[in-house]
């Protein structure tokens, strides 16, 4: 056995735990008893993934921290914004549709940042990638079809919300140079939901159990997610750390149709898995650069 094999099966376990904890996203959502305003369920997530990550920060930093949380910059603040866009989103569609069609939606990430990338940086999009594209658009027209009988087609534009903010901090990142310290701006993020949740959420009218879930939620599957995807980016090319994030989609409605029976009907499973399959074979068919650049933490 090689040095290197140690390493790997450490980033392997780092992706694994990272996506168990961002699958937990809407299992927590569901565990709450009143559904408050979704500014203020926002707001109390936030507050806790801040009080985390600053410990954290603070912990590998010390005494340098807050020049660490200056150092990412004009561009790296406008990158937060954008990772604070998909706090938002992610709760507002999770509150309005299913767990499945949130988290598939979300799932878009590669392929719409491969369509951003073409617009904005004039990057080239393989014949391969632009099947995939067409096989997930299908799927997620499908899931679109099956929602318009209800509420549920406003969550799938909320969820959209998702992949695009991913998209635009991508975009962004390349084009100004931006190298982006993942903690410190996930910490940016974090604090500038907070700003915009707090106003939009007032009058706070939260219970208490609510509170302790959402700060839960706050700590595992933001915090932990972020910390541990972080990790994982460390030993393992960004073509594997992105194949992995395709178990939130999977376990994420697993967890709640187990805990609270949330099945998604069969032709929102038909969209699902065609949107599935083809990030699974745009992502394996693709090219496995040796680089380790960044993937941008979810939700």
């Amino acid at each position: 056995m090689t040095a290197a094999h140690p390493h790997r099966l450490r980033g392997l376990i780092y992706a694994v735990v990272s996506n168990l904890c961002f699958s937990t996203g809407g299992l927590w959502v569901r565990t709450i008893r009143e559904l408050p305003d979704g500014y203020e369920m926002v707001l109390w997530r936030s507050i806790a993934m801040s009080v985390v990550l600053g410990a954290v920060v603070s912990a590998l930093y010390r005494g340098e921290a807050v020049a660490k949380v200056a150092a990412i910059g004009r561009w790296g603040v406008v990158s937060a914004g954008c990772l604070a866009a998909t706090f938002f989103a992610f709760i507002l569609s999770v509150t309005n549709t299913t767990v499945a069609n949130t988290t598939i939606t979300m799932s878009l990430a590669p392929l719409m940042t491969a369509i951003a990338g073409l617009i904005f940086l004039h990057e080239r999009v393989s014949t391969r990638t632009w099947l995939a594209i067409a096989v997930a658009a299908i799927g997620l027209a499908t899931m679109f079809v099956d929602a318009l009988g209800g509420d549920g087609w406003i969550g799938i534009l909320y969820a959209l919300g998702v992949p695009a903010g991913l998209a635009a901090n991508v975009v962004i990142n390349r084009r100004h140079g931006v190298s982006v310290d993942m903690v410190p701006t996930v910490l940016v993020a974090g604090l500038l939901s907070i700003a915009v949740a707090l106003p939009l959420g007032w009058p706070l009218t939260a219970s208490g159990h609510d509170i302790v879930i959402l700060s839960l939620m706050g700590t595992v599957q933001l915090a932990c997610g972020c910390l541990f995807i972080t990790l994982a980016m460390r030993y393992l090319p960004a073509v594997e750390v992105g194949l992995f994030t395709l178990l939130e989609t999977v376990l994420g409605p697993v967890w709640v149709w187990l805990a609270y029976g949330e099945r998604p009907s069969s032709l929102a499973l038909a969209g699902g898995m065609l949107i599935v399959g083809a990030l699974i074979l745009n992502t394996l068919l693709g090219p496995r650069p040796n680089a380790h650049p960044s993937p941008t933490p979810k939700q």
